[in-house]
């Protein structure tokens, strides 16, 4: 199974509707909150990478290379 921005997308904006429950109190909205940290966080670096392969395949079709994904493991 293949993740896809989409489904990342998706679980941004589920974690963001888990926030604005406003029965969520005390102890319950710090752990959603400390949940909502961690997956901003991994998102951030999901969407760091994609960007560096971005950055590399235009660089690669910039110099000529016939064929980036050979390196990039498309």
């Amino acid at each position: 199974m293949r993740n896809t921005l989409k489904d990342l997308h998706n679980h941004l904006f589920e974690q963001l509707e888990r926030l604005n429950d406003e029965s969520l109190k005390g102890e319950a909205l710090k752990e959603e909150m400390e949940r909502a940290k961690a997956i901003s966080g991994i998102a951030t670096k999901i969407i760091e990478n994609g960007n560096l392969v971005i950055k590399t395949k235009e660089t690669f079709y910039r110099l000529g290379e016939a064929n980036p994904n050979q390196i990039l493991g498309d």
